[in-house]
């Protein structure tokens, strides 16, 4: 089935999908930004090419084709040329994204509060320049016209004022990158397909506590066999430590598109909200939150129930 909306901002658009044709077995990695993307994509090359190392940079092999940052053509050419199973990377929501069920989704959830710090570092962390001339240079090769750039509203002062830009911010979701509206229902729509598709649920904090555990479920899932004397090093490959680590081949455009290129994991950890909100502002989240989506989806993504 077709995509039924259009999400559409300064670094992304929805409609680049339209005319890629996906091949039965494909993997779809969709996940709400700051969710734990870029690992899942490492998690699926590391049990696909089943090797430590990758033969080239993780973006390549695993592009997002929404990011206008580089040439649809060549994004799609890439993916034409690839044998090994494809595993591609989204921040869309279902409903933005063909539907189709020979393919795999692996939707990745987080606790929203923790999204809301790590994208405000993210957003520090971003080099505007180095995205706007590559997006510019992209459209260039793809013959296409660039309109204005949508308007963004300032970003307060202080960490604790962010955050409830972030979380009350009523942006329609086909037209913001994150915001607490956008996450949670970015996570609904595959929800609520999980009867129609083939849909992989998987959980930030499950990543965290049980790394090897979550990698053999999802080999089990997608049918491939790992030798076990490979687990050891697939799974070191895997960790925090070890991205960072390799930061100018496993972030999105390498060393070209951050400040700090290493600073693209930040900490990783969970629970850091905890230093930033008292009694008063969770009673306030859940109420917001609980506006937004099913009770179920809440409390599973938060790990428990808020009130």
């Amino acid at each position: 089935m077709a995509a039924v909306r259009r999400y559409e901002g300064t670094v992304y658009d929805s409609n680049r999908w339209d005319g890629f044709e996906l091949r039965p077995g494909d993997i779809i990695i969709a996940a709400p930004p700051k969710c734990g993307t870029t690992w899942t994509q490492m998690i699926c090359a590391l049990l696909i090419l089943q090797e430590p190392e990758l033969t080239l940079p993780l973006d390549t092999l695993s592009p997002w084709i929404d990011m206008v940052t580089r040439a649809r053509t060549e994004v799609f050419a890439d993916l034409q040329a690839q044998s090994h199973r494809r595993f591609i990377k989204t921040h869309t929501p279902l409903d933005g994204i063909p539907n189709d069920p020979t393919v795999t989704y692996i939707c990745v959830g987080r606790d929203p509060r923790d999204v809301a710090l790590s994208i405000d570092h993210h957003i520090d962390n971003m080099d505007i320049g180095a995205f706007l001339k590559a997006r510019e240079r992209a459209a260039a090769i793809d013959g296409i016209e660039l309109g204005p750039l949508r308007r963004q509203p300032p970003r307060p002062d202080g960490e604790r004022n962010r955050f409830w830009q972030w979380v009350d911010d009523d942006t329609p979701s086909t037209q913001i990158g994150s915001s607490l509206r956008r996450t949670v229902e970015h996570l609904q729509t595959f929800r609520d397909a999980a009867d129609e598709l083939d849909v992989v649920h998987l959980h930030y904090d499950d990543l965290k506590d049980d790394l090897q555990g979550q990698m053999r479920q999802l080999a089990a899932r997608f049918g491939i066999h790992v030798n076990e004397h490979r687990w050891p090093r697939l799974v070191q490959a895997a960790t925090f430590e070890s991205m960072r680590g390799r930061a100018d081949t496993t972030v999105p455009g390498g060393g070209r598109l951050w400040i700090d290129p290493a600073a693209f994991f930040s900490r990783g950890t969970s629970g850091q909200w905890r230093e930033l909100l008292d009694n008063a502002d969770l009673a306030r989240y859940a109420a917001r939150v609980r506006t937004l989506a099913s009770d179920e989806l809440i409390d599973w993504v938060h790990r428990e129930a808020i009130t």
